[in-house]
């Protein structure tokens, strides 16, 4: 997944990790908008889990 492809989808991704993360804050989202790298740090500090596991859910949503 590049950046393009993550700020296209942006807004789209924003609702589903909410659902997915209900730690996150807007302003975490706000911090990592479009940055996949930032967003994976971000979650990982809330939730806890291995930033490997996270990048493949994160990627999967953008592929749904």
């Amino acid at each position: 997944m590049n950046k393009q492809q993550l700020k296209g989808n942006w807004n789209v991704i924003k609702g589903r990790l909410k659902k997915a993360y209900a730690d996150l804050t807007d302003d975490d989202l706000k911090h990592a908008e479009g940055n996949l790298d930032e967003l994976v740090g971000i979650i990982q500090k809330r939730v806890g889990r291995q930033q490997d596991e996270i990048r493949r859910e994160v990627e999967d949503m953008l592929r749904h």
